[in-house]
């Protein structure tokens, strides 16, 4: 009789905790949902990691400002240069809550660098690739009075008096000098490379007569202005900007230069927030000034949305690798 009642009074009480904790199931989930589905509710920060005023950041700060529109909260840019402008990825990847309120943008050295040396990061665990934006244009330029037409010229030349011509790079390991480094391997031509600080100073020195061309990215003010000449391009096809120049492969040589840039953030990223942010970026992609932006830079839209970019980040990282290795490149 004791135990029955006991079993019909707890009952009613088991009933009752248990709707109880029913009721607050949706409480205690709440604060997670309500960050994916409120995001974002701040502002962002996205740090980029060449230095402010460049190329690069201006074309970061256009893309972010298109952006913002489309978020409605702000997207602050922060310069953080180093590592071959992988630091400040590193430094979000290691650091930063994968809340999508700290994002970076992920250079194509983020998947070379860990061949070359010793990094704090892994980019196949540390980082959610959100998108990638576009891919830099790199080309072999010449003072418009050299006598050098073509890349068949140049290289014919560079065969016939090995390191008599010399170009400028952004350093050892950097796409340029892999790219002239596979030119030479595949023609037997031999070249001279000289490092500099930045493109700027590796322009003003093809200017000035100190190098004898450069292999890098960033020459179409200097192609435009008639200083130089560009002799042809590292891409799989011509840009819509410059019609008329050449692709290396168009003269005989297989070469593509993959360097694109994209936005990721942490590992871990919450896929609602991931979807906010891809469509965001892809609409801001479109942006009319961001547009105008590519354009002068002969640079070409490369939208790709998260899966996508993931699987192209796994790939570009072992092909890096295999070329590497290949041209035994090491940076100490």
């Amino acid at each position: 009789m004791r135990s029955s009642l006991i079993q019909e009074t707890c009952m009613p009480m088991t009933r009752r905790r248990a709707a109880a904790l029913m009721g607050m199931a949706p409480l205690m989930a709440a604060p997670s949902l309500r960050a994916a589905d409120v995001f974002p509710s701040k502002p962002i920060t996205l740090v980029v990691g060449f230095g402010a005023g460049g190329g690069t950041d201006v074309q970061a700060r256009a893309l972010a400002k298109a952006a913002s529109m489309a978020l409605g909260q702000s997207i602050v840019i922060e310069n953080r240069p180093g590592l071959s402008a992988t630091l400040g990825a590193s430094q979000v990847a290691q650091r930063a809550a994968p809340d999508g309120y700290s994002l970076c943008m992920t250079p194509a050295t983020l998947f070379r660098l860990p061949h070359l040396q010793k990094v704090p990061f892994d980019p196949l665990k540390d980082f959610t690739y959100i998108a990638n934006i576009t891919a830099y244009t790199f080309g072999i330029t010449v003072p418009q009075e050299s006598p050098f037409k073509s890349v068949k010229d140049l290289v014919a030349f560079g065969r016939a008096n090995p390191g008599k011509l010399s170009y400028g790079t952004t350093g050892k390991g950097g796409t340029s000098h892999l790219m002239m480094l596979r030119l030479e391997k595949m023609t037997g031509a031999q070249f001279n490379m000289v490092p500099f600080k930045s493109s700027t100073e590796i322009f003003s020195a093809v200017l000035g007569g100190h190098v004898d061309f450069s292999p890098e990215a960033a020459f179409g003010t200097h192609v435009n202005g008639g200083k130089l000449r560009s002799l042809g391009i590292f891409l799989a096809d011509r840009v819509p900007s410059r019609p008329d120049t050449p692709t290396l492969r168009e003269q005989g040589f297989d070469l593509v230069a993959k360097s694109s840039w994209g936005i990721g953030g942490p590992a871990g990223m919450d896929p609602k927030i991931i979807q906010v942010l891809q469509d965001a970026f892809q609409k801001a992609s479109q942006d009319s000034d961001f547009k105008r932006m590519l354009m002068r830079d002969d640079q070409p839209a490369l939208f790709m949305d998260s899966p996508t970019y993931t699987r192209y980040a796994h790939d570009l990282y072992a092909e890096e690798g295999k070329y590497v290795r290949e041209l035994g490149v090491k940076v100490e």
